[in-house]
């Protein structure tokens, strides 16, 4: 049985996995690069190669049988969404086919949280691809990444900008992110809720 974002469509993708976070390699172990690092991981298990394309980088792939596109826009957190739409529009995928990965401040470090649309709390990288793709209708798995502790007076943007700390466990997040993308395409959103959230 197909899952609800397979239905037969015009789309050649079963699924747009796009990981938000910065270029260049002063961002590159930064909280706010959870994204990344996320679509990253699942390249390096799928031996996926990046290629320069839709104002990012792109790896195809497949994940039991099903066609699978990863996206890091390389635009900057706040132009994202120019990235995302151009790859939309050349895969023509459908808003619930696409996966938006993503740092989240309002959950502790190392929590996972799947979501179909919401808001944007003040996240400028999912505001872009909202406005861009003209509607929040898009799954996200948001990253915890915490907020500034007692004492820390950094601001939340300086916060995520910041490397992670070595407490943190991110290859131990990361590897469950990437295992939890795998559960979503195997067995759908309300499964890798169940498990994951």
């Amino acid at each position: 049985m197909r899952l609800p974002w397979r239905r037969e469509r015009a789309s050649s993708l079963d699924l747009l996995v796009v990981g938000l976070g910065n270029p260049g390699r002063e961002y590159a172990r930064t909280r706010h690069n959870a994204g990344f690092m996320v679509v990253d991981e699942l390249a390096r298990r799928y031996d996926a190669s990046w290629r320069e394309k839709f104002a990012g980088r792109l790896a195809e792939l497949r994940i039991d049988e099903h066609r699978v596109a990863l996206l890091k826009p390389e635009t900057y957190m706040n132009e994202s969404g120019r990235s995302v739409a151009a790859a939309v529009a050349f895969f023509k995928v459908e808003p619930d086919a696409i996966l938006v990965v993503h740092d989240e401040g309002d959950l502790e470090p190392g929590r996972l949280q799947f979501r179909l649309g919401g808001g944007l709390a003040g996240h400028n990288g999912l505001r872009s691809v909202t406005s861009h793709l003209g509607t929040p209708a898009f799954m996200r798995l948001r990253v915890g990444v915490g907020r500034p502790g007692r004492g820390d007076r950094r601001s939340l943007a300086d916060y995520v900008l910041a490397d992670f700390d070595d407490a943190d466990d991110v290859e131990g997040v990361v590897a469950r992110a990437a295992n939890a993308v795998e559960t979503l395409d195997e067995a759908g959103i309300e499964t890798a809720q169940r498990q994951f959230n």
